[in-house]
């Protein structure tokens, strides 16, 4: 037995060597797969930082995507810049607008039979062309990339704006798509290869192990996060929970999850580190403002409007990459009057009917309840009306007030009483014992 479990220990011990010693002299395969967004940057990056600090021996990304958000994008091609280990692009068969700017930052593009690449041109949320500041920038980005790995930028421009054309490839008027057979024509593409196989002899690895890297936990979380549809549910959920601790006065579990479901919805890529200072900024601002005006400041005035603004820019700034246009502001602002109609609804529903509900009986207090479901009303306190005494706490309506040296609990009709106020009970309804402001 003492043997089998010093073999086992061993084993423990030395198979993160053996794995490393496994990785060392690999080909690491990221795939690229569908729209590029926020949630797929951090994956990739993540996945050449760990061929690079295993040893390996090249990356290849397998793409197959068309297009999506520049600043992921953006992101993508820095981490590819970064490498020390060799990447390789392998458009497996499409690499349109991002996918290309992607492509263009390699260590060099090989295309299967079929293949095209091209077609970068920013367009919005709707696919409206964005302005000119837009097109220029990407143009910008397009020619550096293609003069950096020695390629014509006038076709790399072309790719991004349409007015430009290519000699032999498209006319002004027309965006340049390169097909696999003109890629290698103009020497965007490296080879023709049929498949990983071929790729691998292509760049002199023929046999290399090859390893490809899962998305973790993190990744996944971020990429559920950033779906249209979750946002507004997040928001309200948060708002919700944050509603009913303080209707219940306490600082528990609806706290932790109000501000929990709140920072998820405007920093909702923190998780693998992609929410920008300015979100995190504005929403604590929002929340602090909110606090302030439910706990220091009466009603319902400048601090809580303020506060509702902060958290609503916050949550509409996360949801907007580095080139924003109409479209996209308009579908941030619809996520967030979607959360707002469904938190409206929500309450609703929950102060016209928990109330009544006898699964959440003892959730609510009621108006009034029946000796037979086990409540007993308070004593009445008769005698207190009429008396004088000081509030103790602000009475916003409700508070402590001190009646000859007797702390009872008091509500207002409405108003707000600060503490110190010399205050009158004028009625006494079981525990309710109401009270106004005593007039100089």
């Amino acid at each position: 037995m003492r043997r089998w479990v010093r073999v086992l220990l061993c084993l423990v011990m030395i198979a993160p060597a053996l794995a490393a010693q496994a990785a060392k002299g690999a080909v690491y395969r990221l795939p690229v797969h569908g729209e590029i967004e926020n949630g797929l940057a951090p994956y990739l990056a993540r996945g050449i930082r760990e061929a690079n600090a295993a040893g390996a021996a090249a990356i290849y990304l397998d793409l197959d995507t068309p297009g999506g958000r520049i600043d992921a994008a953006e992101r993508i091609v820095d981490a590819v810049r970064g490498s020390d280990v060799p990447v390789y692009a392998f458009v497996n068969p499409r690499a349109y607008s991002a996918g290309a700017m992607i492509a263009l930052a390699t260590d060099g593009i090989y295309m299967r039979p079929g293949a095209v690449l091209g077609a970068a041109t920013p367009v919005g949320g709707s696919g409206e062309k964005l302005p000119e500041k837009y097109v220029s920038a990407m143009r910008g980005e397009f020619r550096a990339l293609a003069e950096e790995k020695g390629l014509d930028p006038r076709i790399a421009e072309a790719m991004v704006d349409e007015s430009l054309g290519a000699e032999g490839l498209a006319k002004p008027g027309q965006l340049v798509t390169l097909s696999t057979s003109e890629a290698l024509r103009v020497r965007y593409a490296k080879a023709e290869v049929e498949d990983e196989a071929a790729l691998l002899a292509a760049v002199g690895l023929a046999g290399a192990p090859v390893l490809s890297v899962d998305i973790n936990w993190a990744e996944v979380v971020v990429r559920f996060l950033t779906s249209p549809m979750v946002s507004p549910l997040l928001l309200s959920v948060g708002i919700l929970a944050l509603l009913a601790e303080l209707k219940a006065g306490t600082h528990g579990v609806g706290a932790l999850l109000g501000f929990t479901s709140l920072g998820s919805s405007s920093g909702r890529a923190s998780p693998v580190g992609l929410a920008g200072m300015e979100e995190v900024i504005l929403l604590g601002l929002g929340l602090i403002a909110v606090l302030v005006e439910v706990f220091l400041l009466p009603g319902f005035g400048v601090a809580g409007i303020l506060g509702a603004l902060l958290m609503g820019a916050a949550v509409v700034l996360a949801m907007l990459g580095s080139f924003p246009s109409g479209g996209d502001v308009v579908q941030a602002l619809a996520v967030l009057g979607a959360s707002v109609i469904i938190t409206l609804a929500v309450a609703y529903a929950w102060l016209r009917h928990l109330p009544n509900s006898r699964r959440f009986a003892g959730l609510v207090h009621r108006e009034s309840v029946q000796a037979a479901e086990g409540y007993i009303s308070a004593l009445p306190r008769g005698d207190l009306v009429g008396r004088q005494g000081t509030a103790v706490t602000d009475l916003r309506p409700a508070g402590v007030a001190l009646l000859d040296g007797e702390r009872i609990d008091v509500v207002t009709e409405g108003e707000y009483i600060s503490a110190g106020s010399r205050i009158t009970v004028v009625r006494a309804e079981g525990y309710r014992h109401v009270v106004r402001p005593v007039s100089a």
